[in-house]
């Protein structure tokens, strides 16, 4: 039998070229959630996508100027999240970042 958890998802959008002084946004986002001990993460790479600008990020013939879009998904607390949020304000390459709640299922085994 599985038990549900009430738990927040966060969701940050970027892609893969933004840089944060030698290092790739997506390293720095890893690297933090982490240090915050944040319950855990995953990081998708897209195919195409689009910001509000209208630029549109993605994969182009021959893989020059190639920059998909990523994604990354966060679960923990809300307030740890929020908390999480905080710490990414001095990132410039972020788009989007979304917070909902999810029921998080555990059962034997996982």
């Amino acid at each position: 039998m599985s038990k549900t958890t009430k738990m927040s998802l966060m969701r940050i959008y970027t892609d893969e070229a933004a840089m944060h002084g030698d290092e790739t946004v997506v390293d720095t986002i890893i690297s933090r959630a982490r240090a915050a001990n944040l319950a855990g993460g995953t990081v998708l790479k897209g195919s195409i996508g689009f910001s509000a600008t209208s630029i549109v990020h993605g994969r182009h013939p021959l893989g020059i100027g190639d920059n998909p879009p990523i994604l990354f998904e966060i679960i923990d607390t809300r307030s740890k999240l929020e908390s999480f949020y905080l710490q990414l304000k001095d990132l410039t390459g972020i788009g989007l970042v979304s917070l909902e709640k999810v029921d998080v299922m555990l059962g034997s085994g996982v």
